[in-house]
């Protein structure tokens, strides 16, 4: 059964929630491809925007953030 997130989520408990999320089959979203030495550079600039739009929305501060 699922609950509503006012239940799952105490702000006042715990203030900060890590969030993480990883590519397809382990492809690069950022950096250079080892494997194909290509360069994807443009897609940390995107995630970096979606970020910023997407907590704006959501009413969300982000503390932190690390693209590999």
């Amino acid at each position: 059964m699922t609950l509503p997130r006012k239940q799952l989520v105490a702000v006042e408990d715990t203030p900060y929630y890590p969030v993480v999320s990883y590519g397809v089959r382990r492809s690069y979203l950022c950096g250079i491809d080892a494997h194909f030495g290509i360069g994807d550079e443009h897609h940390r600039r995107w995630i970096e925007n979606r970020i910023r739009i997407l907590s704006t929305l959501f009413d969300i501060e982000l503390g932190s953030y690390s693209a590999k």
